[in-house]
């Protein structure tokens, strides 16, 4: 049905201010005209009904499309998505139903820019049921005010949208919160702050990881060695000051193990750490 109704389709390569003065000329239809050829689309299939009452509604898409813009995507890309919906509207429309297609066709083209904007607005991956849906699409028109909701009226909004308070929450900061590119586009010296420059993990090639492997092993193999060199109680020591994985002995914990005071264990601490400092650094 597109092809053959050959629309005029805004695109990035042309103007949009273009292509809304162009879709304005179209007349308005007439609720009589309006019926005539739906009748004719249903009845005998005429194409070239369906593109005029496509045409004379271009306009109600690219109104509508307008409220969607602080999602952060093109209007031109709305507009296209609206189009889609627009021509569902028209090809399932029932001109005996005492309905003008204006009315008709606004629920099918919110439903295909809808679509869009969850498929696409890269922030919001929580609207999957019908309730985080009318959430996400009314919360900004909700807000008060542009202050971070409070307890009160995250509440209220929860009770009105049927959803739990911390969805509403949730999605507030989703929808406050903005995309960063990855890479910069440009070549002056901001380059260097975009966050591919600082996210970029500096060991993650399989040379460096292999590297770093090697050098752990390493370390891991002296530091056996130089523990092998120590004595049982200062070998005690050291591993319950240092090598624990939680924190270590204190002084008093470990003189009151030896029965010796907290400053011999500190003298015997710091020969052993000297003894293996030695040991490590002639491996």
């Amino acid at each position: 049905m597109t092809n053959a109704l050959a629309l005029p389709i805004p695109s990035s390569g042309g103007s949009l201010a273009s292509y809304i003065q162009e879709v304005n000329r179209f007349p308005i239809l007439s609720a009589e005209d309006e019926v005539r050829l739906a009748r004719r689309l249903r009845d005998e299939e005429d194409l070239e009904a369906a593109r005029q009452l496509v045409l004379s509604h271009l306009r109600v898409v690219v109104a509508i499309a307008r409220g969607y813009l602080g999602y952060g995507l093109p209007h031109a890309d709305l507009i296209q998505e609206g189009n889609i919906g627009l021509m569902k509207a028209v090809k399932r429309f029932d001109p005996d139903r005492g309905v003008r297609l204006v009315s008709f066709a606004i629920h099918w083209i919110k439903a295909e820019i809808h679509e869009f904007i969850l498929r696409n607005w890269r922030l919001v991956k929580i609207a999957t049921t019908k309730a985080q849906r009318k959430l996400f699409f009314n919360l900004r028109s909700m807000k008060p005010g542009l202050d971070t909701l409070t307890g009160d009226q995250v509440r209220s909004i929860a009770g009105l949208l049927r959803v739990k308070p911390e969805e509403v929450v949730e999605m507030e900061t989703r929808l406050g919160g903005q995309d960063v590119a990855l890479e910069a586009h440009g070549d002056d010296d901001e380059d260097h702050y975009a966050p591919i420059a600082y996210l970029a993990d500096p060991g993650g090639e399989p040379l460096q990881r292999l590297e770093a492997a090697e050098s752990e092993n390493l370390r891991a193999q002296g530091l056996k060695t130089a523990l092998a060199t120590l004595d049982a109680r200062s070998r005690r020591i050291i591993e319950a000051r240092w090598l624990r994985e939680k924190d270590g002995a204190t002084l008093h914990d470990l003189a009151e193990e030896f029965k010796v005071s907290a400053e011999r264990i500190r003298q015997i601490e710091a020969k052993a750490l000297a003894k293996m400092k030695g040991a490590m650094t002639a491996a």
